[in-house]
């Protein structure tokens, strides 16, 4: 049983965690060969003998309501639950906001958009924290009560921010984007309190006993590398840098979703495929960019990486198999 480790984010990640996830769990999966390039025409619909884990950011945690809410954890449990808002990407398909419309009655803060049934995992979650149980605990209470037959792992049990400096001050990750919508200037990103997190002793263990470990095709800055950023999961990541590929979420000069953009540009990194292996390149041996940038391989090669080149684009749930199976195959 080949053993899989995704490090993921929240809506760059989910799609290609929860086609994973499908290919172990689903052997009726369709069959999307004829799709496929020539490295991954052998594909079939039998399902994958796996052991699947997903380790997650936590660096957009954050309290809101007196309610723990870990928006990329939650992204990747809805999604491999079946029950995530596939139209916006986060939140419970079909959810209300019926709490929301009264706290706006009370003059609450109503930014952040928690539905209804959303607040049922915040609810449980933030008294099982009261009562002293760990965030990685917890998530895999939750994903038992959900039934998810698969390790979904918190990069740690310990909190730590993703904090954005604009031109208005340094704001959580989520007062930029949702609140204020990424309209500020972005001039720098710091993930505050790092130096004293430590990480969850499973994902240490999923990444030693790793047979591939994938980097999803998330916002480098906010979901990848807070996870790198915790000492000892990096250093674990870099010890198995031969297994690991990245998958660049980065087409031409463009991300395919979400502010990468301006936080790259905040690093001093230019928005490119070419920036991504640069900010890989010690953890990750391979990275898989989009078949239009092909002209670009031989400068990720002097990066002293593998490139290889596909469709990296996952708009419906085919495109979502076919990528999995591709990195699978690899």
């Amino acid at each position: 049983m080949d053993k899989i480790v995704v490090l993921a984010g929240g809506t760059g990640s989910v799609k290609l965690a929860r086609a994973l996830y499908r290919l172990k769990s689903n052997s009726n999966t369709a069959d999307t060969s004829s799709r496929v390039d020539n490295n991954s025409k052998n594909s079939n619909n039998s399902k994958q003998d796996m052991h699947l884990s997903i380790v997650c950011n936590v660096g957009d945690n954050i309290w809101m309501h007196g309610l723990y809410i870990c928006p990329d954890l939650d992204t990747i449990v809805y999604g491999l639950a079946g029950l995530l808002d596939r139209e916006k990407g986060w939140g419970v398909s079909n959810d209300t906001f019926n709490c929301l419309a009264q706290l706006a009655k009370l003059e609450g803060e109503q930014w952040f958009m928690l539905g209804d049934k959303d607040l049922a995992i915040h609810i449980i979650r933030s008294m099982m924290l009261r009562e002293g149980k760990r965030l990685c605990e917890i998530t895999g209470y939750l994903c038992s009560r959900l039934g998810i037959d698969a390790m979904v792992i918190p990069a740690s049990d310990d909190h730590v921010e993703t904090r954005i400096i604009t031109n208005a001050g340094d704001i959580h990750l989520q007062e930029f984007w949702v609140k204020n919508k990424g309209m500020l200037d972005v001039h720098g990103i710091v993930y505050k309190g790092i130096e004293h997190v430590r990480a969850c002793s499973n994902a240490l263990h999923a990444i030693e006993e790793a047979d591939r470990i994938i980097v999803a095709p998330a916002n480098p800055v906010s979901s990848i590398l807070p996870i790198l950023a915790i000492r000892e999961l990096g250093d674990a990541v870099r010890r198995r840098r031969d297994v690991c590929v990245a998958v660049s979420p980065i087409i031409g000069s463009r991300p395919v979703s979400g502010p990468a953009a301006k936080y790259m540009k905040a690093l001093g990194y230019d928005v490119s495929p070419v920036s991504i292996a640069e900010m890989y390149r010690d953890v990750a041996s391979t990275l898989v960019i989009h078949e239009s940038d092909i002209a670009l391989m031989d400068e990720i090669k002097a990066k002293d990486m593998d490139v290889y080149a596909t469709d990296i684009l996952m708009d419906d749930e085919e495109d979502e198999v076919r990528l999995a199976r591709y990195l699978l195959k690899l």
